[in-house]
């Protein structure tokens, strides 16, 4: 009696595990950012303990609660109809980005005379540069210790 319980529950369980394969695959496809919203946020919270707050009607990007990047959605005041990320950079790099490609980058009102670059995110944007920059910005405001951890 107590081996037909046994393969009972085995039959059972065999059963189940079948029926939730397909859900378990289908939860670790890899999820792809299709609005340059969700790409920066991607990009941004993949960063050793950073996070995102909500602040002058827009996400912020911090790490140990310093700013490091600022989405603009398209609807915002600062530019109207055009996506945007500001990054913390310095003036150098920042008069270097935007001379390069003055359509892609520009110079963001408030932070823009701190050395804060910005980048177009509508069209076609060049998300490697713009990673690099995310990158940089990052490391300017985290500590020493979780800078360190980038280059791992």
């Amino acid at each position: 009696m107590a081996t037909k319980k046994r393969a009972a529950k085995k039959i059972v369980a065999k059963k189940g595990a079948a029926k939730k394969s397909p859900a378990k695959k289908r939860a670790t496809k890899k999820a792809t950012a299709s609005s340059p919203d969700a790409r920066t946020r991607d990009i941004c919270l993949g960063f050793p303990e950073a996070h995102e707050v909500e602040a002058w009607g827009a996400p912020t990007y911090r790490v140990n609660n310093k700013v490091f990047a600022m989405y603009i959605p398209p609807d915002n005041h600062h530019h109207v109809g055009r996506p945007a990320v500001w990054i913390c950079s310095t003036h150098v790099e920042q008069d270097l980005v935007v001379r390069a490609r003055p359509t892609l980058y520009f110079k963001p009102p408030y932070v823009g005379p701190s050395g804060w670059i910005g980048a177009y995110l509508d069209g076609k944007p060049p998300w490697m540069e713009i990673i690099e920059l995310l990158r940089e910005g990052y490391r300017r405001r985290a500590p020493k210790k979780l800078a360190a951890l980038l280059d791992e």
